[in-house]
C-alpha cells in the first residue's frame, strides 16, 4: 500500500486544544484510521512543522480526503508528500535499461 509522509502545523487554535487535551493527538489518529488511513508512525518535531505522520493509505484520494478534513477544522495545515521506499526506487530505476 502506498506511503505518504505528511508534515503538520499547528495553528493557535491547535495549539490551544493540544495544551488543554493532549490526548486529543492520539483521538484524531483514531479519527484518520477511520478514513482508511493508518498512522505507521508519528513524531512530534522542533522547527517549522509540529509533527511529522507517516501513514499509509490505499491511494492519492484517500490521503487527500484526510487532509482536507483535518484542514478544514481549522486547528492544523498540512503538507503531504508522496514517499517511496529507496528500494523501490532502485527496482523502477533498473527497469528503466
Amino acid at each position: 500500500m502506498p506511503v505518504y509522509v505528511m508534515l503538520t502545523t499547528l495553528t493557535d487554535e491547535g495549539r490551544k486544544t493540544i495544551k488543554e487535551h493532549p490526548d486529543r493527538i492520539k483521538e484524531v489518529n483514531r479519527e484518520v484510521e477511520a478514513m482508511g488511513v493508518k498512522v505507521l508512525a508519528q513524531y512530534a518535531v522542533l522547527g517549522p512543522y509540529d509533527f511529522v505522520n507517516i501513514l499509509e493509505a490505499p491511494n492519492n484520494e484517500t490521503v487527500s480526503r484526510v487532509a482536507v478534513e483535518l484542514g478544514s477544522r481549522g486547528t492544523l495545515q498540512t503538507m503531504t508528500l508522496a514517499a517511496v521506499s529507496v528500494d523501490e526506487l532502485i527496482a523502477s530505476l533498473k527497469k528503466v535499461k
